[in-house]
């Protein structure tokens, strides 16, 4: 048998930059002078991840064999009495793609022949329209589609309101954060339920039906005003309805399903795959975004999206710049092979959703 000559992590380097707000880059290099970069950004606690890395992470990987990615990943993970939370998982998923980066350079090839090659030959994309009006929302969303853009997310300010997070002041980019301390806003979930369906009612008289709109609610429902917004919103066809409610508690979308047809995303803010184990309770219907310390290690964007068969799933880069703005790109979906992913507890899973009881678990593989 073949043995694969050692590898030895030597050096690790922290970057903070960008202008504006903190971009955190991790930086492997290795005896054989190749190097590998891992993206460690946290929105809005971007120090706490460089803190993380080079207190309790860097210290544990030099001289480890760069090779070994798994076992790396279960050491940092296991090895910790403080398991899981953003600030941890952000920076064990840097670690895990600049190794991953590491291998392909080695292996002579790119990342994603390693990981079965391409299986698409683009990636649709979708453009931040922002307004503090209706009005100017859809005119920076013409701007988009005159670009040739095909989905479209809409943010606009609530009438009566001040501010509105998520109504970024940027254009033709997305940029969430602050620069300085975070920004307090006041809230009305009634003045923004009856906001809503009006954006959505103008820009479809406005921008036709040959686009995809989406929107996000960042988290500030509850369950039954999530409920009656996706209610009022199903005229309008909607691509999805993004983070309507906390993921923290995934019943929570039952009750949403139950009511609303409108398709929903979540949940760009968890920080583990065990976060999804309810997912088959709504899974018709429903949209997935992943963003890369959610499924924790590089590989486990493949086999997430396998275990169910998805309408669309999507994995999202949170590293938006002006050159580069966030997006989200779709994976294959209905592959004939459910995988088993051992960190998730042993339980029943069905390789067709479509017709399996609404109360069905997963994650035993099953082979067809």
């Amino acid at each position: 048998m073949h043995k694969v000559k050692s590898l030895p992590i030597t050096a690790a380097r922290i970057i903070v930059t960008c202008p504006g707000r903190n971009f955190v880059t991790l930086k492997l290099e290795t005896a054989q002078g190749v190097h590998g970069i891992g993206d460690a950004t946290l929105n809005g606690r971007e120090l706490a991840v460089a803190s993380y890395l080079a207190d309790h992470v860097i210290p544990c990987l030099i001289g480890r064999d760069a090779h070994q990615i798994e076992d790396i990943w279960q050491f940092l993970y296991r090895g910790a009495y403080w398991r899981r939370g953003p600030v941890t998982m952000s920076a064990i998923a840097a670690v895990d793609t600049a190794l991953w980066d590491i291998k392909a350079k080695v292996a002579g090839m790119p990342l994603y022949q390693l990981l079965g090659g391409a299986c698409r030959t683009g990636v649709r994309v979708y453009g931040h329209a922002n307004g503090e009006t209706v009005p100017e929302t859809i005119a920076e969303a013409r701007r988009y589609q005159e670009m040739g853009y095909t989905a479209i997310r809409l943010q606009s300010g609530v009438p009566g309101l001040s501010s509105t997070y998520g109504v970024s002041r940027d254009k033709m980019f997305y940029e969430p954060a602050n620069g300085g301390l975070p920004r307090e806003n006041l809230w009305s979930s009634t003045k923004y339920l009856a906001a809503v369906p009006a954006l959505f009612e103008a820009a479809r008289a406005e921008l036709g039906w040959d686009i995809d709109l989406l929107h996000d609610s960042h988290h500030r429902l509850t369950p039954i005003e999530a409920a009656r917004l996706g209610k009022d919103l199903e005229p309008y066809k909607l691509f999805w309805l993004e983070d309507t409610v906390a993921a923290d508690n995934q019943a929570s979308f039952r009750l949403i399903r139950q009511h609303t047809t409108t398709p929903l995303c979540t949940p760009a803010v968890s920080a583990t795959c065990g976060a999804w184990r309810h997912l088959p309770i709504f899974i018709m219907s429903k949209r997935v975004v992943m963003e890369r310390r959610t499924c924790r290690r590089f590989v486990w964007q493949q086999h997430c999206t396998s275990i169910c068969r998805y309408q669309i799933s999507a994995f999202k880069s949170t590293c938006a710049t002006p050159a580069r703005p966030t997006r989200y790109s779709r994976t294959r979906t209905g592959l004939t092979r459910v995988f088993y992913i051992p960190a998730m507890r042993r339980v029943w899973a069905s390789i067709s959703m479509r017709n399996s009881p609404r109360d069905i678990r997963i994650n035993v593989p099953i082979f067809r």
